[in-house]
């Protein structure tokens, strides 16, 4: 069996699309929440979920397109483009995202955007932070996104380990407790602009998840968004990664 996940993709469905033909074939897709904000198409991008039948869990954004006071959180960029998506989303897109849980588990995995402490807002940037939240859950394994970062904090008989996987690098799922950053689709943070994702591969006893990395058409997406008033801040990191 092979699942992709899908962390951050924000409205940007030009990138949700490579990352869907780079990954085939494949048997389901899960994903960590901010499905919307920053883009300019979250409508499409929660249509095409739908249409995939995607399980996933709700991100900061995603609550604050459907109103929660997450919005009060975030910076001057950020608000304006939450304000514009608050204007634009339908109501079917409104009813899928209220939906979202904080929490999912699913198997060995436990899905989350932020943290298992703090599924919202919590970013899991260090070993003693990972180490905390992994005290915390049922199952061996944490997906979770929120720092558009791709990384793995793994408990290594009392041992905190700290990996930072490239493209197409692999990590076997032993039974050592592992925090799994699949980092972003849509708006990648690593100073690589190219769409990341993660595909957990189930086959008899091999375990093991791989990421991946693939180029899309940002010039598209970024005209996109300058033609809608977007911020210019965000429609130019793209670009860059950052």
């Amino acid at each position: 069996m092979r699942i992709v996940v899908l962390s951050d993709i924000h409205s940007n469905l030009v990138a949700l699309e490579a990352v869907l033909a780079d990954a085939a074939p494949f048997d389901a897709v899960w994903h960590l929440g901010d499905v919307v904000g920053y883009g300019p198409q979250p409508d499409e991008v929660v249509a095409r979920l739908r249409g995939l039948a995607a399980v996933g869990v709700r991100g900061n954004h995603d609550a604050a397109a459907v109103g929660g006071r997450e919005i009060e959180m975030f910076n001057h960029d950020a608000r304006t483009a939450m304000e514009w998506t608050r204007t634009r989303i339908t109501p079917d897109t409104r009813t899928w995202l209220e939906a979202l849980p904080e929490r999912r588990a699913q198997g060995d995995f436990t899905m989350v955007h932020g943290s298992p402490r703090d599924p919202t807002w919590e970013y899991v940037t260090s070993a003693p932070v990972a180490r905390a939240n992994l005290a915390v859950i049922d199952t061996p394994y944490c997906l979770h996104g929120h720092t558009h970062l791709p990384i793995v904090y793994r408990n290594d008989d009392g041992r905190m380990e700290t990996l930072a996987p490239a493209d197409r690098s692999t990590l076997e799922l032993d039974g050592r407790p592992a925090m799994i950053n699949p980092g972003s689709v849509g708006q990648p943070r690593d100073g690589n602009p190219a769409a990341s994702y993660l595909v957990v591969e189930l086959e008899g006893d091999r375990r093991r998840v791989v990421w991946a990395r693939v180029e899309y058409d940002i010039a598209a997406v970024q005209s996109s968004m300058k033609a809608l008033g977007l911020p210019p801040r965000l429609v130019a990191r793209l670009a860059h990664g950052l």
